[in-house]
């Protein structure tokens, strides 16, 4: 079965460029970021990293860890940072684990029904689908999952925004509307009567019975 929102994100532990990593003790009471990839050394997965290590301070100012995932051993991941920060002008400052034995991609459920993994001469081709991003919870929940295939670079300011949506939104009666960004209005959910949605989140902008928005709560 797949992994489900709000399903509790599975522990593993493995080792990282950082040293083992136990994921549940790691994540500790932040929020995290889990972007895999199919092997160390490639074009499209290279770009993608770079981004993340330019990234850093902004996910560190929302309470975020990052972990990146591939299926190549630490050594490799090391060799590969230079290339990566090479390319981003920063170092590549967060935790690559070993996922060489596919455990964390088969556990996250990463890889086709049918797939065939060779013992030898693997190639990006046969872990593909491991294209995965995961954002979790400090409950260790997943809260949101986002699959791309090997030719699209992800866009992580999608990713920056949809985590800016998943906490602003976290335990909280609203919900984000299409293409919102930090600031703009949110919706209220129908949880709440207008007399109430007024009184906790201030005057409402009504556009339909079931849709109306407040500000943007601080």
């Amino acid at each position: 079965m797949s992994l489900r929102i709000n399903d509790i994100a599975p522990d593993f532990t493995a080792p990282s460029t950082e040293g083992p990593i136990r994921f549940h003790d790691w994540l500790g009471d932040s929020y995290a970021v889990i972007f895999s990839h199919p092997r160390d050394f490639t074009p499209v997965c290279t770009t993608e990293f770079s981004a993340v290590a330019q990234l850093v301070p902004e996910f560190e100012a929302r309470g975020t860890k990052v972990l990146g995932v591939s299926v190549d051993s630490v050594d490799d991941h090391q060799k590969w940072k230079a290339d990566i920060g090479k390319l981003a002008g920063v170092p590549a400052n967060f935790a690559i684990i070993d996922d060489s034995d596919l455990a964390v991609a088969k556990a996250y459920d990463m890889l086709p029904a049918e797939y065939y993994l060779p013992t030898e001469g693997r190639t990006p081709a046969h872990s593909a689908t491991v294209r995965t991003v995961f954002i979790i919870g400090p409950d260790k929940k997943v809260r949101l999952t986002m699959t791309y295939p090997m030719s699209v670079g992800r866009n992580f300011a999608e990713i920056l925004r949809a985590l800016d949506a998943v906490r602003k939104t976290d335990g909280v009666p609203i919900a984000t509307p299409a293409n919102w960004v930090p600031g703009q209005d949110v919706i209220v959910a129908l949880s709440l009567d207008d007399k109430a949605a007024e009184a906790r989140f201030g005057p409402l902008d009504i556009k339909l019975p079931y849709l109306r928005f407040a500000k943007d709560p601080a």
